[in-house]
């Protein structure tokens, strides 16, 4: 008998991919075949994923980038994208198809819907994203990685929380060391968009700190390529230590040695941080589509895990004062660690494969 083959569609940023290979993993160890499409972006994601994975690249563009021409060309080549998955999967029907968000998301989805073949779609976010809107009422079911997530009339909604890598599993509800008089690490990862204002802001907020303090920091932190080098200066002008890449391919690790994070509100991110368990001080991304990542945010603040503050309000001095808020009550810092274990959802990617399981079984009845 033939493996059951899930195709897997997600854009080309972490927020999408990494939960998307939290699903192939599980389904590959299930016995499942996994293809992923994604675009030529989401294909930077994919060194992490199972090698058992296949990946293909489907047509697509997104109207956030490029001029009026590039504009003008992303209808054609979604539908030449879509066309193409039309064509694969009537080749090699896949059993279940589910959807992460990001355009290139589209042509799977927009395939599999005219052939009605059973999908769904897994939401990041609290609040939609723009292809998740488009398809939430034309499929089965919206698992939704943040609760409550604001559906539109038609959409069935259920929570199952944002399923993390592997590599974050192993690293769930890591003991955490408190802040003390030792050198202690904090995490910088400023996500694939607006990485800009923290590396504007968070190197003078750390180099503001008492001396006392300070020289007992080692700071980690991604910042984009055409930042870095000002980042990493600024750091040694100060006798800071500090690493700054563009990238860590081992942020697990990492935020496990922590102290605090200090991040955007990406889902993932928020997702990593509440299944380590860690005390973090969020900044949401102001240009964030419906506002997104301060509804992530929500929920470790509330539990009061996190420290929230809005762009709009970030300065040096703001931000000085809550890293020593933080750093300076090792008692306060370790209640917001275990706080943060209070969100995390450590089973949802068990959750999704079982959606994903009674979907196949409904088409084979």
């Amino acid at each position: 008998m033939a493996a059951p083959y899930l195709l897997i569609a997600a854009g080309g940023t972490g927020g999408h991919m990494f939960p998307a290979q939290a699903l192939a993993e599980a389904m590959l160890q299930k016995g499942w075949r996994v293809r992923l499409s994604t675009d030529e972006r989401g294909a930077r994601y994919t060194g992490a994923f199972p090698p058992e994975t296949e990946i293909v690249e489907a047509s697509s563009a997104t109207f956030a980038r490029g001029g009026v021409v590039a504009k003008l060309m992303v209808g054609p080549k979604i539908a030449a994208g879509a066309s193409g998955m039309v064509a694969q999967m009537m080749r090699d029907k896949p059993d279940v198809v589910v959807g992460f968000g990001g355009y290139p998301s589209i042509p799977a989805l927009a395939a599999a819907t005219l052939l009605k073949i059973p999908r769904m779609i897994h939401e990041q976010n609290g609040v939609l994203g723009r292809v998740n809107q488009l398809f939430a009422s034309r499929v089965a079911q919206v698992a939704c990685g943040v609760w409550p997530t604001d559906l539109p009339d038609g959409a069935k909604g259920v929570h199952t929380g944002n399923p993390v890598r592997g590599a974050v599993l192993e690293r769930a509800e890591a003991g955490y060391i408190p802040p003390g008089d030792y050198p202690m690490s904090v995490l910088v990862m400023g996500g694939s968009q607006g990485a800009r204002i923290l590396s504007d802001i968070v190197p003078g907020a750390i180099a503001a700190l008492p001396e006392g303090l300070r020289s007992h920091i080692r700071v980690a932190h991604q910042a984009r390529d055409e930042d870095g080098a000002r980042v990493t200066a600024f750091y040694n002008d100060h006798n800071i230590r500090a690493e700054v890449k563009p990238f860590f391919d081992d942020v697990p690790r990492r935020m496990s040695d922590a102290q605090l994070v200090i991040s955007r509100a990406g889902a993932s991110s928020v997702a990593d941080i509440s299944v380590i368990g860690r005390p973090s001080i969020l900044i949401p991304f102001a240009a964030a589509a419906g506002d997104h990542q301060t509804a992530n945010a929500r929920g470790l603040v509330q539990a009061g895990a996190a420290i929230m503050i809005p762009e709009n309000a970030l300065d040096v001095p703001a931000l000085t004062a809550q890293i020593a808020l933080v750093l300076n009550n090792p008692k306060a810092a370790q209640k917001m660690a275990h706080a943060a274990l209070s969100v995390g959802a450590l089973d949802a990617t068990e959750r999704l494969v079982a959606l994903v399981e009674q979907l196949a079984q409904k088409e084979s009845t």
